[in-house]
């Protein structure tokens, strides 16, 4: 079933531009009159390369500010800066600042410490796209670094969008798609139910077949659907597969319900959904532009899947009910361990083949959910609790406890986010922050009054 390779080669590694801010060694000042500033400069430098994969560091050491605008001039087109503050002052903060570009402020303990902590306050009032690191733990500067790299990816994604747009809704789409460009560089790639359809009947019974058996015996039972359903949902995956590799995309929605609900799809792609998110691809559901664009943030960022859902609260329990039909198993990523799932039929309509997933307990996960227009994103976190038993609804529901209180208090109050959120397992709150500061969004945290 292999064949694709979802790694994004076409994104090309990021390309940084790394300022080593110092003074001349015979200044005194922090560090200290005579400190080796080359010295330090090759010391970071050899820790960076080791732990910072698909980025090309383009760096220089500067002593003044003439030489931090020469160096800014140098360096090009970069997807965005660090400033590595290992001695004071020159002013390459405000430099830096003015090419508009996210920037990484980095505090090199009890060397570069009094400019770090003015420039990073005085970049943060004037609104500039700016997070700051000040760590003993050199991890730590590797993880904000890496955010760099996030953008650039999300960036340079191409998205499939399945859906049937109505003549009179072209234009305000065809904006949007600019729009999205512009802002975020993602683009957008429609293809039409009928495109889809054309695909799905030359795609052979035979290979539908050896999907399916895969599907079945790694599942724990199949309930409702038959074996025609099954062979349906295998070729609707194989089909999309095909125009995922034509198309040369990072992701796939599919407008599956109104699609299916109008004759125009022959089965739901929840079992698709389930494979590609596995795989390495990023799929879901409703023709969600937003929930896509959260999906692909995260798997950039995380390295592993998420899923879409329709949460439900429960104030009772101060539980949130994570909600959907679909979600992949594979939740901490290729290679790593599956959990178990069963296939059902699709809820709403008690039709086709669905997910019901069974998903890891005790664990820590965060929701998100980017609102792209409005250029915020909500965030909140809670422990897995449960996998929900309930008829009604969708069929996978993972419950997890939280402030459910406040998150009821704080829904689409500030932004209006939708019903849908998407769900990642572990702790990924404080990088998500410090990313929406690098991509200029309004953090919305839910749980939080």
């Amino acid at each position: 079933m292999g064949g694709v390779d979802y790694r994004g080669v076409r994104r090309g590694n990021a390309r940084i531009g790394l300022i080593f801010s110092a003074v001349p060694p015979e200044t005194r000042t922090w560090p200290y009159v005579g400190y080796d500033y080359e010295a330090r400069v090759e010391k970071i430098l050899e820790h960076l390369r080791k732990r910072l994969e698909g980025i090309e560091l383009v760096y220089r050491l500067v002593y003044s500010l003439e030489e931090a605008e020469r160096a800014v001039e140098e360096m090009g087109d970069v997807d965005g800066y660090v400033v590595y503050f290992i001695g004071i002052w020159t002013g390459t903060g405000q430099v830096v600042a003015r090419t508009g570009k996210p920037i990484i402020l980095v505090d090199d303990l009890y060397a570069g410490t009094g400019e770090f902590l003015l420039t990073l306050a005085n970049m943060r009032r004037m609104g500039y796209p700016v997070v700051g690191v000040a760590s003993s733990n050199f991890e730590d500067v590797v993880s904000a670094i890496r955010l760099l790299k996030v953008i650039h990816e999300f960036r340079n994604s191409r998205i499939l969008v399945v859906a049937d747009v109505p003549e009179g809704r072209r234009r305000e789409v065809r904006k949007y798609v600019e729009y999205l460009k512009s802002r975020y560089g993602v683009e957008l790639v429609y293809v039409s139910s009928d495109q889809v359809k054309r695909v799905y009947e030359e795609v052979s019974d035979e290979d539908a077949r050896e999907v399916v058996e895969k599907w079945v015996e790694e599942a724990e039972k199949v309930v409702e659907p038959s074996k025609e359903e099954l062979l349906k949902s295998a070729k609707i995956y194989l089909a999309l597969k095909r125009l995922v590799e034509e198309h040369d995309v990072d992701a796939v929605t599919v407008d599956c319900l109104n699609l299916v609900y109008a004759g125009k799809l022959p089965a739901y792609p929840c079992l698709a959904f389930l494979q590609f998110n596995n795989d390495g691809l990023t799929a879901t559901c409703e023709a969600d532009i937003d929930s896509t664009a959260t999906m692909l943030l995260l798997r950039y960022l995380t390295g592993r899947p998420s899923f879409v859902s329709d949460p439900v609260l429960d104030q009772a329990t101060q539980q949130i009910v994570y909600a959907h039909c679909v979600a992949p198993t594979r939740v901490y990523g290729l290679g790593k361990p599956a959990a178990p799932y069963i296939i059902r039929s699709h809820a709403e309509d008690r039709s086709g083949a669905s997910v019901q997933a069974l998903l890891p307990l005790g664990e820590v996960v965060t929701t998100v959910k980017l609102n792209l227009r409005e250029e915020a994103i909500a965030v909140h976190t809670a422990v897995t609790t449960a996998n929900v038993e309930e008829e009604k609804a969708c069929r996978t529901k993972l419950a997890a406890r939280a402030d459910v209180d406040a998150i009821l208090e704080n829904w689409n109050t500030k932004v209006d986010f939708g019903w849908h959120r998407v769900t990642v397992y572990g702790d990924w709150r404080r990088q998500l922050i410090s990313l929406a500061r690098l991509m200029k969004l309004r953090v919305v945290e839910e749980d939080r009054l």
